[in-house]
């Protein structure tokens, strides 16, 4: 029987189910130990010091206790902690991105996603490069910098060599005042020399859920195609990191499984990384099993309320402090609105989920991976961004600068990434408000930036960014950054 082992680069070992159940039986034996609990509490609360603010972060075994506990005053102790940490490292800014759907060829049988081989009524669609340059100029008539390119897997249809040709085109397309300053890549786990190539290609973060980390329920759920090796998938954050590169998003689709199941796997992979590589994952998703062309949700019994779901995601702002957190358009406005106050950092917007739909003039739903939630245009969620407190950012700057991997966890860690993220955030969104914003969101908009500017700590970088923004509205100059 395997052993469980941080380090090791064997997936059954660094992700150990008898360490899983153990953890799990262990969760439920204390979680109601509040000492226990106190200290864990204690420990994951962030600390200001002289160079930053600090956090411990915690192990799998402590936040699977938080998670289990089920004393609604400490729930709301975790809600507390992972709004201060979240404040703490990523301040009141959230990223915007959106999804680029390029194909809906796919080899694979996964049970839960309409793309799967099986599914014969559903039309197949990959985009031609002239079609994904007329995505990205609907997406940048939107005001989006920053994708996140989604294909199924098929070496014959969608080779890597497919992808590589369509990030060169997104990168090429300049529309207006309009650029995709960093394309994120969510496609099937490869080989080493594959990620090179995304490497090369001037990627920024390499996504792939591990939909679940139950080894048996995974090998059920993905029963043919090459991504019924769990081995090989599970192991794809190694080999992308071997390959050069240093920013990886981890996931798991919660309701295939147990979720505190999955959520003691999901930690113990962001601590292998952190173990092997010397750095956690960039990001952590959030997605759970929503509605699409074949699938019902209601065929997995594991579903969760959304009370768990928004607790899922506080837990894991605490185990894991200095990783950034996505909540996409798979859930409502109302979930998100609670998500972002438990540390969520990055939300989607006027996401499509369907091969070519940004094009269209209303939403295709025959080619869609799953049902869109929350409907609204990039306007609408800008505006309640800011309304709700927080600052839409567009930035892109910290890749663009070589800010990545460990790089940008020991700025994040000091607290340092602040003097860079808070005034780029006001300089992007000064940009989507001179290109794109409806009047009532750019007067919304400029309110919040002139509040903003007086919370940057150093005057002359207060100073600096000011004088950009001032620039941004007099001319067509763009893409300021610190």
């Amino acid at each position: 029987m395997a052993k469980y082992d941080p380090k090791s680069l064997a997936a059954e070992e660094f992700i150990n189910d008898e360490e899983i159940r153990e953890t799990l039986k262990y969760a439920e034996e204390h979680k109601r130990d509040l000492p226990l609990i106190e200290s864990i509490l204690e420990k994951a609360r962030p600390r200001k010091t002289d160079k930053g603010w600090n956090c411990a972060g915690l192990t799998h075994r402590e936040a699977s206790v938080l998670l289990a506990c089920d004393l609604p005053e400490i729930t709301e102790r975790i809600y507390k902690i992972a709004e201060e940490i979240k404040l703490a490292f990523y301040g009141n800014r959230i990223v915007l991105f959106a999804p680029l759907y390029l194909s809906n060829y796919c080899v694979n049988g996964c049970v839960y996603c309409p793309y799967h081989m099986k599914n014969k009524h559903i039309p197949r669609k990959k985009l031609t490069q002239e079609e994904v340059r007329a995505e990205v100029i609907a997406l940048q008539d939107m005001g989006h910098k920053r994708l996140a390119i989604e294909a199924g897997e098929d070496p014959v249809n969608n080779p890597i060599e497919y992808i590589l040709d369509c990030i060169k085109t997104i990168y090429s397309v300049h529309h207006k005042n309009g650029d995709i300053r960093r394309v994120n890549v969510n496609i099937a786990a490869t080989t080493v020399e594959n990620y090179r190539k995304l490497k090369e290609a001037g990627i920024g973060t390499y996504i792939l859920f591990q939909e679940t980390y139950h080894k048996q329920s995974y090998l059920k759920l993905h029963p043919t195609g090459p991504k019924h090796d769990y081995d090989y998938h599970t192991e794809a954050m190694d080999r992308a990191m071997e390959g050069g590169i240093d920013d990886v998003g981890l996931g798991v689709l919660f309701g295939l499984e147990l979720y505190k199941y999955e959520f003691a796997g999901l930690i113990m992979h962001a601590e292998h990384l952190e173990a092997v590589h010397g750095v956690g994952p960039h990001t952590i998703s959030v997605p759970r099993v929503k509605r699409a062309d074949d699938i019902d949700p209601d065929m997995f019994d594991n579903g969760i309320d959304d009370e768990t779901f928004t607790k899922i995601a506080a837990c894991i702002r605490l185990a894991v402090p200095y990783t950034g957190m996505i909540v996409s358009t798979r859930e409502t406005e109302e979930v998100r609105q609670k998500m972002l106050q438990v540390g969520v950092s990055q939300v989607s917007g006027a996401s499509r989920t369907s091969v070519g739909g940004y094009t269209e003039e209303d939403r295709p739903h025959d080619t869609e991976q799953f049902d869109v939630s929350d409907q609204r245009t990039l306007d609408e969620v800008v505006r309640w961004l800011m309304e709700s407190g927080h600052i839409p950012s567009f930035c892109t700057a910290c890749y663009r600068e070589g800010r990545t991997g460990d790089r940008f966890m020991s700025l994040c860690k000091t607290g340092q990434i602040q003097n860079c993220c808070h005034p780029n955030a006001l300089m992007t969104l000064a940009e989507y408000l001179e290109d794109y914003a409806s009047p009532e969101t750019k007067v919304e908009g400029y309110k919040v930036i002139e509040r903003e500017l007086e919370k940057i700590p150093k005057e002359k970088v207060r100073e600096i960014a000011r004088e950009n923004i001032a620039q941004i509205r007099a001319s067509n100059r763009r893409d300021f950054r610190f």
